[in-house]
């Protein structure tokens, strides 16, 4: 395959991934989604974001647009990316296990109006899977977004998304863009000025 077919492939995939993504039952999800980590903020919540790899920098990423700002000047919102101490990671990695790394950060820092927002594309990390155990024992309202159908993940949570693309990329593109649109129905939601 010559290098301006893999461009050319690369974009018409991303798009296929995104127009596929574009239904009602997930246009509802999204909104859904916006709903309650705009209620989280009304009551003094905040958002936790937490994922492995690329969906590590999408949950720091995606906090980033929440506390300082996404498209219009407004109050910084509290959103958490648990992915980002490496002392709490590797103390907790090291002592326990890496499927904890989460759940640990969660039972620590979380309370019942918070909103856990859990990244992952296989839908089968083990840490995720036992981070979304420690948000619903705290009473968290827990928004799942992954891919592939949902691997053991399918259909938990509060909202279940899942992204229908097979390639990796497409799906952690698919995902960035869900979390650009709650940030900005959160904005609507809690400022109207979008």
């Amino acid at each position: 395959m010559k290098n301006d077919e893999i461009v050319s492939r690369s974009f018409t995939e991303s798009i296929q991934a995104k127009q596929g993504f574009l239904t009602p039952e997930n246009v509802s999800k999204t909104v859904i989604s916006a709903e309650l980590v705009a209620a989280s903020f009304r009551k003094g919540g905040k958002l936790i974001i937490a994922g492995n790899g690329g969906s590590a920098a999408d949950a720091q990423h995606l906090a980033a647009e929440f506390i300082n700002r996404f498209e219009i000047e407004r109050p910084p919102l509290p959103a958490l990316a648990i992915t980002t101490d490496s002392s709490d990671l590797t103390s907790i990695g090291n002592d326990y296990s890496f499927d904890q790394v989460f759940s640990k950060q969660l039972l620590a820092l979380g309370k019942p109006d918070d909103v856990f927002l859990a990244i992952t594309t296989s839908g089968n990390s083990q840490n995720i899977l036992k981070a979304i155990e420690a948000a619903e024992t705290i009473g968290m309202k827990v928004i799942i977004l992954t891919g592939k159908g949902g691997g053991l993940l399918s259909g938990k949570g509060d909202v279940f998304v899942n992204v229908d693309a097979r390639r990796t990329a497409r799906i952690q593109e698919v995902h960035i863009t869900f979390g650009h649109v709650v940030c900005e129905l959160v904005d609507h939601m809690l400022f109207q000025k979008v």
